[in-house]
């Protein structure tokens, strides 16, 4: 089998020729799954058999630990690409240690701190392989579809436990402790990255049915709004991207909105209820309660170096409370310099994604980005190690420009 200089072995076994642009080691999938399991969190609801708390975090911590050491093993000269997402990602980590630094969240912000540095270099390491195909998306979508199994297999074991009266019969990890709200939101995102492969023909539909049509089954099962109305904008921004110089996707699209306007006037009683899930008018306008939390969270009185540099990094909560907003909680634990950068990445990943010519690659990225913008104002996750930092890491491989042909290694 051929390997590099390094000793990895690569996909295939013929030796790449001279000059060819770096071919993905299957260790980097690995280590990508391993990045995704460090993120799935360690809180969630009650599984069938009882998982000490201990034990996964020792797994997820475990995990990122050994994505780390396969990135460095596979990249041992440390060759990345440039990256303006990474640096900005790198800027925001050093906030987050200055923050941390005053221990006003404890000495559990440092160990956040020191996990987040882990995340970032990690990714440094695998940035030498961004090169703009699809390499990445089918990595986030074989292990998301991993992780949507494995909630699919709890629902037959115990559907009373899959979807407990804890979180009002919506559908959460059984085996794994996942919320409802981390199922709908990897069921949204590789339903939605499948549907643009299958656009693009670069999976069979036999493939994408089984992909898609389960994620979506589980999605609805959730009841989450949030991951619903960020896949259904994603799809839309990122079809109407592909509109000039897709046939397949003006079809699309032609017979989308028609049919989409005979559901909702079909449907609409149903689809309201669905998205009230028997909550009164009053709860819902103020956002499942996090609007009160908000206020709350505004109105905390802060010192200057508060409100620049934030509290540091903590569990995403205000008064015991979640923040559920990606923003206030950036605001909370990172100050408004923390704001600042993570504004600062998502206009650059926007601004390259518009600059880019279409393509199946840069629909993908504006799908991921525009989720997670989407995803931002109900959802916490753009200021730590967190699925949405991955998806953002996904648009910048899709992003990114190819590789300049490597020199022949004698």
């Amino acid at each position: 089998m051929a390997v590099e200089s390094t000793g990895v072995a690569y996909r295939t076994a013929s030796r790449p020729e001279p000059g060819a642009r770096p071919r993905v080691p299957r260790l980097a999938g690995v280590a990508w799954a391993l990045l995704i399991l460090n993120t799935l969190g360690s809180a969630g609801a009650k599984t069938i058999v009882p998982l000490p708390r201990s034990l996964i975090q020792l797994a997820t911590m475990g995990s990122l630990v050994t994505a780390f050491a396969l990135a460095l093993l596979l990249n041992p000269r440390l060759r990345v690409r440039p990256s303006a997402y990474l640096f900005l990602l790198s800027l925001l980590l050093a906030v987050s240690v200055i923050s941390s630094a005053h221990l006003e969240s404890g000495l559990g912000a440092l160990f956040r701190c020191a996990r987040f540095a882990l995340f970032v270099a990690t990714l440094w390491l695998l940035s030498r392989w961004w090169d703009g195909d699809l390499t990445f998306v089918r990595y986030h979508i074989r292990m998301f579809g991993a992780v949507l199994a494995s909630v699919a297999a709890g629902l037959v074991i115990s559907p009373g436990a899959a979807m407990p009266d804890l979180y009002g019969g919506r559908l959460v990890g059984a085996l794994w402790p996942l919320t409802p709200p981390q199922v709908g939101q990897y069921a949204a995102v590789i339903a939605g990255l499948t549907v643009l492969l299958l656009l693009g023909r670069r999976t069979d539909r036999w493939s994408a049915v089984v992909v898609i049509v389960p994620s979506m089954v589980l999605l609805l099962l959730t009841h989450t709004r949030t991951a619903t109305v960020g896949m259904l904008v994603g799809l839309a921004v990122a079809i109407g991207s592909l509109l000039l110089t897709s046939a397949r996707a003006r079809r699309l699209f032609a017979w989308t909105v028609p049919c989409a306007g005979v559901a909702a006037v079909a449907l609409g009683p149903v689809l309201q209820a669905w998205f009230l899930r028997g909550q009164s008018e009053e709860n819902f306008s103020s956002l499942t309660g996090r609007a009160k939390v908000w206020d709350a969270l505004l109105a905390a009185p802060r010192t200057t170096t508060e409100q620049v540099f934030g509290v540091g990094l903590g569990d995403k909560s205000f008064g015991g409370l979640p923040i559920d907003n990606s923003w206030l909680a950036v605001y909370n634990e990172q100050g408004f310099a923390g704001i600042t950068l993570v504004a600062a990445f998502l206009v650059v990943l926007v601004l390259v994604a518009v600059l880019r010519p279409p393509s199946l690659a840069r629909a993908c990225a504006i799908f991921l980005i525009t989720y997670c913008v989407t995803a931002s104002y109900t959802e916490a996750g753009l200021g730590d190690a967190s699925p949405y930092l991955l998806h953002l890491a996904v648009a910048a491989a899709l992003l990114a420009l190819p590789a300049a042909p490597e020199p022949e290694v004698t």
